[in-house]
């Protein structure tokens, strides 16, 4: 097969141990930057141009999209869709788990194990949205946030008021969610893919941040996941139509909370701690399905 993996840059890690997984097992393997694509929107003849020329004869797509370019990423991995190219993740599924407000109300009305969550566009009751969580401490982050950014642990209510009134200030979209103390600062990161969870590490913060992300001093290694937390995180992929996803899961005293699923999950820190080769799995799990003009997303919010 030829195989495009879409990322900004080709030195990625994730990148370049997927191109190397393909070449591996003998497939073409190109990297296409698709802020560099522009597209042809023409009836009965879709069209992607990459330096200068059209994109053809490609058979499958990885896309590695990140979240600040989420809105032209999508748009190119469409257009792949519309040209019969299969998608690891397609574009719907990939949209659906950035926006994390539509995200957790997705997997609440899936019934999957979540933090108490909360959102309100008003200031005028603040208060009303901090009990509705439990009251402080708890947690705020900014709808838009990644990698941690955007993310506050406000320990008493004056805090809790003070930073969501800043954040309302400048009219950004936020999330307030109960602060799980029992997770102790780390959190479970497994890979889904194809239904299957291949690989599980756990996070823990190494700076006495709340914050376990390996961009923040984290720290990762390998851990055996209960039958609950493999369910857990299977079903929340299920949930956003994702095939490939990292779901974040914190362990708390009324069990598995999903913080985020992730449709672009980084492979550097699951496969340096688990010794699992995340990337080769991504790529049997192309050889096995990836197929034109087949469209598996179905889910309906």
């Amino acid at each position: 097969m030829k195989i495009a993996i879409l990322s900004r840059k080709s030195s990625l890690y994730s990148t370049e141990k997927l191109k190397e997984a393909g070449e591996k097992r003998g497939h073409e393997m190109v990297v296409v930057d698709y802020l560099r694509c522009f597209m042809n929107i023409a009836s009965h003849r879709p069209t992607i141009m990459y330096g200068g020329k059209e994109l053809t004869g490609i058979d499958a797509i990885i896309p590695r999209i990140g979240a600040t370019n989420t809105f032209y990423g999508t748009a190119v991995v469409r257009q792949f869709e519309m040209m019969g190219v299969f998608s690891a993740n397609e574009s719907q599924a990939i949209t659906r788990s950035r926006d994390k407000l539509h995200c957790l109300q997705i997997l609440s009305r899936d019934g999957v194990g979540l933090p108490v969550s909360g959102i309100a566009h008003s200031t005028k009751d603040i208060a009303g949205l901090i009990d509705s969580v439990g009251g402080a401490p708890l947690v705020v982050k900014l709808v838009e946030g990644s990698q941690g950014v955007g993310v506050i642990l406000a320990e008493t209510q004056k805090a809790a008021e003070a930073v969501i009134e800043a954040f309302r200030g400048l009219d950004a979209n936020i999330l307030v969610q109960e602060f799980i103390k029992e997770a102790s600062g780390s959190d479970i990161r497994c890979i889904v893919v194809d239904g299957e969870v291949v690989a599980s590490m756990i996070r823990t913060s190494n700076t006495g941040d709340f914050r376990s992300n390996l961009h923040r001093g984290g720290i990762a290694k390998k851990i055996n996941i209960t039958d609950e937390e493999r369910s857990t995180a299977i079903r929340s992929a299920k949930s956003m139509g994702l095939q490939v996803a990292g779901v974040d899961i914190l362990r708390s005293n009324h069990g598995p909370a999903v913080l985020e699923v992730n449709s672009s999950p980084g492979l550097e820190g699951v496969e340096m701690s688990t010794g699992i080769d995340v990337s080769e799995k991504i790529i049997e799990y192309l050889e096995k399905t990836a197929k034109p003009n087949q469209t598996k997303d179905r889910v309906k919010w």
